[in-house]
């Protein structure tokens, strides 16, 4: 392998042996020339094999090959990489190649690459290796998410090529599939889905009419032609148009406006004759409309055919809904689609730092009226500032959230679609929502900008007179690791109240055993003994006994303080209403994130969001940089309140021993109705598992593999179906790129 112009090696040996020499990429892409040693190289099926270990979600991996012509995208081979950096993929290869070229990185960073290795596999081989692959796959995945990428029974009979690349995109670490890609193969509805559609209202137990807000001001009149007719070809045919002009200067506008009005009678306008911005305009829609519920749209933006049949299925659900929302799109002025943001459901923490329900954004009428409609002063941030006002008066079960693209935001230059900052006064106006809402439920906190985007960030303020945190650190032997967290705790931590409670487990080295006797004399620290076999739940559970805080937290001994306020900022957001659990920003020591958040079903049972991005990387829609809720935080650092760790019985030491403990007392926390939050305002460096190991006897692996049997058969629900995630993205990879099966919703297919 020769490396050509742009990356440089920056080490030729790493700790870990076998997993090649590291490089930096200075000019992106990072690309090798590849040589074959006996001046051939090979055609047919090769078996390629080899290491890559990047971080983060770039996924240019490719082996590009030269037929004579060049290396082009049409000669590309993109091998599914692991998430431990393993390339293990037979592929075929044309006869007559002049040149390899292998791609590893398209933008700026490390990387490490051990050698690729091409070997031509045997006919016998290669089906060997091929059903190796598939035939676990056929009993893993449910029916309906393998036939959505084409792996089948029959086609592992007739195809079996075909078979073993559809397995493979259901690998970690596939790469992922590109969005106009998916947007193409799914096409738009077929005409037997458009009549199921129909057959389906017909038999809907309530047809609420749903009455579509516009206001409108000199906007491009195609565009706007376009966004009226996205309203007029809806499926759900019981809507009502109510468009405000909001005194445009463009005749054009009013004459379009007119012609639509004059041909359907569910479109009204009403022709301002004063410009009021847009809360006066959409109040001016809101006096014209008469429907149940209210739906926003923009002059520009376009709804798909079947958004209000969804709207309408889910009002059929929960009847006694107030807000609904959908997930969205970009669309530009050429109709490609891209940069779809697949919500989580319900987050209210989210919801304070970005306006994430957004588009389609659905409510109930006569709350709205009740509320007085859009506010003066918000404007830019109006439908933020309404959402949370209306959420308010909403119970969580009232808030329903559709998975599906049912709306498509239009970029335009100087929108908010393709720079939220492009509109200074509206970020003004949404912390000033945000500051409302928290001064109306009598929260004590100020709102200023986030780190990244124009995102928000709430400061809570903590009570006068502190509680008593009791940081608990369970231990064995590993001094340096235990002195580095225990000084960096006193050293840095800035909480004036707090006691560190050590637990050695049957430590035996002599230098760890004098750390923790010098330790134990020092004021505010206690050091207890659990003399059994190592059971972090059981060690944990001891130590809550003994604590004298009423908060307590679990903390690794291989983490290491970098924010001096850590204990505050989890602090301040325990103290909050129904706030169970408060979970921080783990990184690895070379500043790569370990943990963000657990993201539940991931990898089979649970796994880290934005594991492995870059500590400055925003993340899935800055969600890497914004407090939110999250169905578990990692027990390598976790803040709770000590009666609520007894309320629900501490971590499980019958059948979570080692694994998946903090995992399940979380999710134990939220079906108790309480929230978990996670920041990544409190930061720690995570040295993980290098106390104790890997898993890799094979005691540890059946106890490991008991472990996970357990939390199937517990949490089957949100191991399915992950409330803060989307079943749109990847179960194969935490890093919120898009699913090969997307678990999409067709409520009307048993109606064809």
């Amino acid at each position: 392998m020769e490396a050509l112009a742009g990356i440089c090696r920056i080490a030729s040996e790493t700790s870990e042996p076998g997993r090649g020499e590291k490089w930096q990429v200075q000019v992106p892409p990072a690309r090798f020339l590849l040589y074959p040693s006996d001046d051939r190289y090979p055609s047919g099926w090769v078996l390629l094999e080899g290491r890559l270990i990047r971080r983060g979600s770039d996924y240019a991996a490719k082996l590009y090959y030269d037929l004579g012509d060049g290396f082009s995208e049409k000669h590309a081979i993109q091998p599914p990489i692991t998430l431990k950096g393993t390339i293990h993929e037979l592929i075929r290869l044309p006869a007559g190649i002049k040149g390899l070229r292998w791609q590893t990185m398209n933008s700026a960073g490390e990387f490490e690459q051990s050698p690729l290795t091409l070997r031509r596999v045997s006919g016998i081989e290669r089906v060997a290796r091929m059903l190796r692959r598939v035939i676990p796959m056929l009993w893993m995945h449910p029916l309906d998410k393998r036939r959505k990428i084409g792996l089948t029974s029959w086609r592992v009979i007739f195809d079996l090529r075909g078979a073993y690349e559809a397995a493979g995109k259901l690998r970690a670490y596939a790469p992922p599939p590109n969005y106009g890609d998916l947007v193409g193969q799914q096409a738009g509805l077929a005409d037997l889905d458009r009549v199921a559609i129909k057959r389906h209202i017909r038999a809907l137990a309530t047809t609420p009419l749903i009455s579509v807000l516009m206001p409108v001001y000199n906007p491009n009149v195609r565009h706007l032609r376009e966004a009226v007719e996205s309203v007029r070809a809806q499926l759900y045919e019981k809507w009502e148009l109510c468009i405000a002009d909001d005194a445009s200067t463009d005749p054009e506008v009013v004459r379009v406006l007119k012609k639509f009005a004059e041909a359907d009678s569910r479109i009204k306008i009403l022709l301002r004759d004063k410009n009021g911005h847009i809360s006066e305009a959409s109040n001016s829609a809101l006096a014209l409309a008469s429907g149940e519920y209210l739906a926003l749209l923009d002059q520009d933006d376009l709804l798909p055919e079947q958004a209000l049949y969804y709207v309408a299925v889910e009002l059929a659900v929960c009847p006694d809904a107030v807000l609904l929302y959908s997930d969205e799109d970009k669309i530009d002025d050429s109709g490609q689609r891209r940069e779809p943001y697949h919500k989580p459901d319900w987050n209210y923490r989210l919801l304070l730092c970005q306006n994430y329900v957004s588009h389609l954004g659905v409510y109930r009428a006569d709350l709205v009226r009740r509320l007085d409609g859009f506010r003066r002063g918000f404007e830019g941030s109006q439908d933020h500032d309404l959402t949370l006002r209306v959420i308010e008066h909403a119970q969580p079960h009232q808030i329903r959230h559709v998975p599906e693209i049912l709306y498509h935001w239009r970029t335009t230059p100087g929108s908010t679609a393709i720079d939220p900052r492009a509109k200074n006064y509206a970020w003004s106006s949404g912390r000033n929502a945000v500051a409302d809402h928290l001064e109306r439920i009598g929260a004590s906190a100020t709102v200023g900008p986030a780190t990244v985007g124009a995102f928000y960030r709430v400061h809570y303020e903590l009570p006068a007179n502190l509680p008593l945190v009791s940081i608990i650190i369970p231990t064995r032997d590993q001094r340096a690791l235990l002195r580095q967290c225990v000084e960096s705790i006193r050293l840095k931590s800035t909480y004036p109240s707090y006691e560190i409670i050590v637990v050695d487990n049957q430590s035996v080295e002599s230098d760890a055993l004098e750390y923790l006797e010098s330790i134990g004399k020092l004021s505010g620290v206690s050091v207890i003994q659990y003399d059994k076999p190592f059971n972090y739940s059981a060690i944990n559970n001891l130590a809550v006994r003994h604590a004298r805080g009423e908060i307590v937290c679990l903390l690794n001994n291989d983490t290491e303080v970098i924010t001096p306020d850590w204990i505050e900022q989890m602090l301040g957001l325990l103290l909050q209403s129904k706030a169970a659990i408060v979970g921080a920003r783990l990184l690895y020591p070379d500043g790569s994130v370990q943990h963000a958040g657990v993201i539940i079903g991931v990898g089979g049972v649970a796994n880290h969001a934005h594991l492995g991005f870059s500590r400055n990387d925003p993340g899935y829609f800055g969600r890497a940089w914004l407090v939110q809720e999250y169905s578990a935080v990692t027990g390598a650092c976790l803040m709770t309140r000590k009666a609520t760790y007894e309320e629900l019985g501490g971590l499980d030491e019958k059948n979570l021993p080692v694994a998946f403990n903090d995992v399940d007392f979380c999710l134990r926390a939220r079906e108790a109705g309480y929230r978990v939050i996670w920041t990544p305002y409190a930061e720690l460096y995570h040295h993980e598992s290098r106390s104790r190991g890997k898993d890799e006897s094979p005691e540890k692996r059946k106890r490991f593999e008991r472990e996970i049997a357990f939390m199937r058969r517990r949490w089957a629900t949100p191991i399915d179906n992950d409330p803060y995630y989307n079943p749109n993205l990847s179960y194969q990879r935490p890093d919120f790129s898009l699913s090969h099966a997307p678990r999409t919703l067709k409520p009307w297919k048993r109606y064809r």
